[in-house]
């Protein structure tokens, strides 16, 4: 779990580094203005097309041929790795819809309010989870409601 985490961090990184701009979002300007909606669109985009390239590589690595290792030990270490990958992929897939989802509200002026108390998200979260749909807070209080109910 904890490598499928550093992969999703690893393809904002480059995202984000892929931009190409020298502007960053600050707290010194309106919250949420079209400089910031435009900076995180594009980056939204970057993320999707890099996730969609990622998955491009593993779809061609898997036609490639299946795994032919002549060790059983071999096979079985080859076949951890791919069912690592895939699920990795998994999970990438429902990141994009979480992007399309952010794209959208971007569209509908809704990015970066959160969809509980209506507060700014903040530039700091919404630049380290930009899919981010909730103030910490908010977010801290409907793991606990779940952790609850999972406890019942």
């Amino acid at each position: 779990m904890v490598a499928a985490v550093n992969d999703d961090i690893d393809i904002l990184a480059k995202a984000k580094r892929s931009l190409g701009s020298d502007y960053a979002p600050g707290d010194d300007e309106e919250y949420m203005n079209q400089q910031q909606l435009e900076y995180f669109r594009k980056l939204l985009l970057e993320w999707k097309k890099s996730i969609l390239s990622a998955a491009e590589n593993t779809l061609q690595s898997l036609q490639d041929g299946p795994i032919r290792e002549p060790d059983l030990n071999d096979r079985a270490s080859s076949e951890t790795d791919w069912s690592i990958e895939l699920r990795t992929r998994d999970r990438q897939r429902k990141l994009i819809a979480k992007i399309d989802s952010a794209l959208r509200r971007i569209d509908e002026g809704e990015y970066g309010w959160c969809e509980v108390t209506g507060e700014p998200i903040g530039l700091k979260r919404l630049i380290a989870r930009p899919v981010a749909t909730m103030t910490v807070e908010a977010q801290e209080a409907h793991e606990r409601r779940e952790k609850v109910s999972r406890d019942d």
